[in-house]
């Protein structure tokens, strides 16, 4: 009897599966990681940035976090984003005289477009936004008859020397740099117009920022790399881990196991981490690259569930992992653990390290974590926790405490739509009471972001004063206003990273023929 032939499209499914195991995502990451960690003893005086989600696993220890998507700076479609300004690298950087951003990419390009195009386009806008504050400040100093002769004449200096090119990598063309200068004057009047404080920005850079790109194929000259306080700009080191070479099978002396690189590995986690942290990775790494690709995936699993454990019972978000079960041998069966789902937008890594919990000014609403409510501060009156999952709390009355279990707009469109006026509902009776409201969701990036930014527009005025919806339900408000609001959100928790469904629902809640409607 002759044998069924295997459909190809099987065959190549199977290998793309082998090649893009999890282990050859660990272990591409992990080598790439030594080249971070080589590129940051050159410039050891420099933070190191994280560019989220994918650039978190290339270093054991990061200074700070970022966020610039690819999608603003794909052709045609460029973009400054005031929803995700990135202002507290701008001062990180003025501060340290520079900063190196870490990214990956999958796609066998040197760099991501967040690296060619949207820090680029970055860097530009608030130059062009520092020089025109600069030029401000010495026009009303030239204004005043006191004013010294010397200042004034290097604040001049300063504004002709202040760079505000757009430095693009040579291989961006001629054609599509001409269109980013077109748009750049229309982005740097919406920066100016969205509230930003320029003025400190301006204090915190002696330099103007400039990109400058290093990858693995970058030739550096050790015994030339120039000291930073000797370049006439503040540098942004972008760092693109990854090799560009491709899915190539490297073997090495040190490991008996043949591997295959995955360039980017560390990108889209939820379809290959099974649950996996960049700070579980590096708790255990020796432990996982030195275990093998067959069992990996057992270690792996292992790991995760203990850390579940561990957090769970000193009350902590625990959220168990969903896991497509693969079909083993059964010499090379696991163990299996319990798997319930888990929504793939919530980075639970913020929760699993600590959380923040960030003060919107003088408002009493804070945004944070779940972990913030189950570690609840002095401070916080009453919670406000946007999430399927219970926290626990020490609040001594059950009233101060409300659970509305939204979930992102890519699940359920309308979920945070119909929540909102719980929400307001709960945050205007404790607000108008005084108390101070902590606002959270799993990761405290997006939800929480998103309902905070309702209850500012709904229950603040201009100023950030209070007024229990007074100025809401006289004014008309905008796409624009709204994004004023976000800017002001933005400056206090620098994590934010509030998705686009989620704002559309606040702005359609907000607004109902085109006028506010009284909630």
């Amino acid at each position: 009897m002759e044998e069924p032939r295997m459909n190809i499209y099987r065959i190549s499914r199977s290998i793309k599966k082998k090649e893009n195991s999890l282990y050859n995502a660990l272990k591409s990451i992990y080598e790439d990681s030594i080249f971070v960690g080589e590129i940051s003893e050159i410039w050891s005086q420099l933070p190191l940035v994280a560019n989220l989600r994918c650039g978190l696993w290339y270093s054991r220890q990061f200074h700070s976090t970022c966020y610039f998507k690819s999608t603003d700076g794909h052709c045609n479609n460029w973009s400054f984003n005031t929803s995700r300004l990135n202002l507290h690298i701008a001062h990180l950087a003025g501060q340290k005289g520079g900063c190196i951003i870490v990214d990956s990419t999958r796609k066998g390009k040197r760099f991501p477009d967040s690296m060619a195009k949207t820090i680029p386009i970055w860097t530009c806008v608030l130059n062009r936004a520092i020089r025109n504050n600069l030029k401000n400040d010495r026009s009303t100093d030239d204004s005043e008859s006191n004013s010294s002769v010397g200042a004034n004449v290097d604040r001049k200096n300063m504004v002709l020397d202040w760079d505000c090119s757009l430095h693009l990598p040579p291989w961006v063309s001629k054609t599509e740099k001409a269109s980013i200068e077109d748009r750049l004057e229309e982005w740097t009047k919406e920066l100016e117009a969205s509230g930003v404080d320029i003025v400190s920005l301006a204090s915190a850079l002696d330099k103007p920022l400039r990109p400058l790109w290093v990858s693995q194929k970058t030739v550096i000259w050790l015994n030339e790399v120039p000291d930073v306080d000797s370049w006439d700009f503040t540098p942004i080191i972008l760092v693109s881990a990854s090799c560009s070479m491709g899915a190539i099978q490297q073997r090495t002396t040190t490991s008996e196991f043949s591997w295959n690189y995955i360039s980017g590995a560390g990108d889209d986690e939820e379809s290959w981490a099974r649950g996996l942290t960049p700070s579980l990775f590096w708790k255990h790494v020796y432990d996982l690259i030195a275990s093998g690709p067959d069992v990996c995936n057992h270690k792996v699993a292992d790991i995760v569930e203990k850390d579940r454990v561990y957090r769970s019972h000193r009350g902590q978000n625990a959220p168990q992992i969903s896991i497509k079960p693969k079909i083993l041998s059964p010499n090379n069966r696991p163990t299996t653990i319990e798997n319930q789902c888990m929504d793939h937008d919530a980075d639970t890594r913020s929760s699993a390290e600590g959380g923040t919990m960030s003060w919107l000014g003088s408002t009493n609403v804070a945004v944070g974590t779940s972990q913030n409510a189950s570690t609840v501060h002095e401070e916080i009156d009453c919670i406000l926790n946007c999430s399927k999952e219970l926290v626990s709390h020490s609040l001594p009355d059950a009233s101060m405490y409300l659970q509305l279990p939204i979930v992102t707009s890519k699940y359920d469109r309308f979920s945070l739509l119909s929540h909102l006026p719980s929400a307001l509902k709960f945050a205007k009776l404790n607000l108008s009471k005084g108390k101070k409201l902590l606002v959270c969701c799993p990761d405290g990036e997006d939800i929480s972001v998103c309902v905070s930014l309702a209850i500012l527009t709904s229950l603040f005025d201009n100023e950030g004063l209070y007024n229990s919806g007074k100025s809401f339900t006289e004014t008309c408000i905008s796409k624009w206003d709204m994004r004023k609001r976000l800017v002001f959100i933005c400056k206090f928790a620098t994590n934010a990273r509030p998705s686009r469904g989620n704002l559309r629902q606040v702005f359609n809640f907000l607004n109902k023929d085109g006028c506010i409607s009284s909630q």
